[in-house]
């Protein structure tokens, strides 16, 4: 597995790191991170059907992904979460850890990454260095850097939602 730490520095890629106990949920993180200037994420890693596609969705945290709708907008048959096999074999994190610096483990480009619209026009992220007990504020250039050098190119679209989330991400958004 690659050393995120030295992949970033290697490509100029700069971060802030905040370290914290290991977080496994969106809720764990609210409790034990602590504040910081960046939009906070959540990441989904999604297979079609068949196995032969996966994707990583990232929305805001409060987001609930309606994986039918998005099966539909992708054109591809029936998502479902990828099981910790899958993770670790595309991303190589373990789950709780999921985030976009795994495509690093991703050289062969196999998984596509998908963002939500709404948090892709943010300043900055939050995300975990391939470990649950660390995460980093990213620029939205900076990261862009980091996609780039990986070779994985973004799809931005809007990721359908469930229910209220949507308004509530939207409010959130805007306070932090």
């Amino acid at each position: 597995m690659i050393n995120i730490y030295q992949f970033l520095a290697e490509h100029d890629i700069e971060y802030e790191r905040h370290d914290h106990p290991p977080v496994f949920t969106c809720e764990e993180a609210d409790r034990l991170v602590p504040p910081l200037p960046a939009v906070k994420t959540k990441n989904l890693f999604v297979r079609d059907r068949k196995g032969g596609q996966h994707f990583l969705v990232v929305v805001g945290y409060e987001k609930v992904v309606d994986l039918k709708a998005l099966s539909s907008l992708l054109g591809v048959s029936k998502l479902s979460l990828a099981s910790p096999e899958r993770l670790r074999r595309y991303l190589g994190v373990d789950p709780g850890s999921v985030t976009i610096l795994g495509v690093v483990n991703d050289p062969d480009k196999e998984v596509e990454i998908i963002m939500d619209e709404g948090l892709w026009d943010s300043e900055a992220f939050r995300c975990h260095p391939l470990v649950n007990t660390s995460t980093l504020v990213i620029s939205r250039e900076n990261l862009q850097r980091f996609l780039d050098t990986t070779g994985h190119k973004l799809r931005v679209l809007n990721i359908p939602g469930k229910g209220q989330d949507q308004k509530l991400g939207e409010i959130l958004r805007k306070a932090i």
